[in-house]
């Protein structure tokens, strides 16, 4: 495994990180068996970023998976959990990052992830009814408490992330280290939209969606039907199976497979050979998915490499 640092801190991260949404009844979910041995092959892999959420699951049943698998093993891995997403959707539809409601969420994920601290708080999703300084005053609050050890965002955009360091840095409060986006081979936004604004302020990235929900791991091919039982058989994703992108993927299948290498091993290593990455966020419903996942991290592309890429 390889590891890199967190933002501007001296946390060191595993290349390769376990998303835990598909704990606790989220789309493809496992039981907690399921989840257990995917765990136990992330922690054997050398994974130490485990990702997760309130929202994840049923009644932050991501959460309290994983604090019923790690155990001791919990002091081995960084830890990173989420606020401010809707936990009842039904009585509430906010995205609330209040004072109030993040002192309450704190507690809730503490006691679900049976852990006195997380690594890495993120705030999930803006909330445009709160103040910024509010959110980040209660955030350094649980920093200085012991509560928090560091606080990133996720879903922001360049002027949120640009508006949140300069008050950090105005007040003295503790600011963000990383943002999560999506971001890949086949969507690139984050590079122009949030990349240099998070080069100016020493922001590092933790891009979600690495495989495109799948189209990068070569399961989906053009003029062959969808996998059943799979993400891209789900209304929510079946948008992104277009001719388009099919056409893309065929060509990156392609374009790898010249060089000795498959498409997961492409999707995963340009994404490394970027330094804004600081740790890919890999979903995995078996143990062997994780160990593929691993795998597939060694390949860093050569400078003609990305350009040809680009091209595609």
């Amino acid at each position: 495994m390889e590891y890199r640092l967190l933002g501007q801190t001296g946390l060191e991260v595993s290349v390769i990180g376990l998303g835990c949404n598909n704990f606790g009844g989220m789309i493809e979910s496992l039981d907690l068996e399921g989840a257990r041995k995917v765990v136990h092959a992330a922690l054997d892999a050398g994974i130490t970023l485990f990702d997760t959420s309130d929202s994840y699951g049923t009644d932050g049943g991501s959460e309290k998976a994983l604090g019923e698998i790690l155990g001791p093993r919990r002091h081995d891995i960084v830890l990173a959990t989420k606020f401010a997403s809707p936990l009842n959707p039904e009585k509430s539809s906010r995205f609330n990052a209040s004072r109030a409601y993040i002192m309450k969420a704190v507690e809730d994920s503490l006691r679900r992830l049976k852990t006195t601290y997380i690594d890495l708080y993120q705030y999930h999703f803006p909330d445009p009814m709160t103040p910024m300084e509010e959110t980040l005053r209660a955030l350094d609050d649980l920093v200085r408490q012991g509560k928090v050890r560091y606080i990133g965002c996720s879903n922001f955009s360049a002027w949120q992330i640009i508006d949140a360091d300069w008050i950090s840095r105005h007040y003295g409060l503790h600011r963000f280290q990383t943002i999560q986006a999506e971001y890949s081979l086949l969507s690139r936004q984050a590079a122009t939209e949030l990349f240099p604004a998070m080069r100016r302020i020493g922001m590092t990235l933790l891009p979600y969606f690495p495989l495109a929900s799948g189209l990068l791991t070569g399961k989906y091919r053009k003029g062959k039907p969808i996998p059943q039982g799979t993400r891209m058989s789900l209304p929510y994703f079946k948008p992104g199976l277009n001719e388009a992108n099919l056409e893309r993927v065929e060509k990156l299948i392609a374009f790898a497979e010249a060089r000795g290498h498959t498409i997961l091993e492409l999707a995963i290593g340009w994404l490394l050979s970027q330094p804004i990455v600081t740790s890919v966020l890999i979903g995995a419903t078996k143990p062997e998915q994780v160990q593929a996942n691993v795998r597939s991290m060694g390949w860093r592309l050569t400078a003609e490499e990305m350009a040809e890429l680009e091209k595609i």
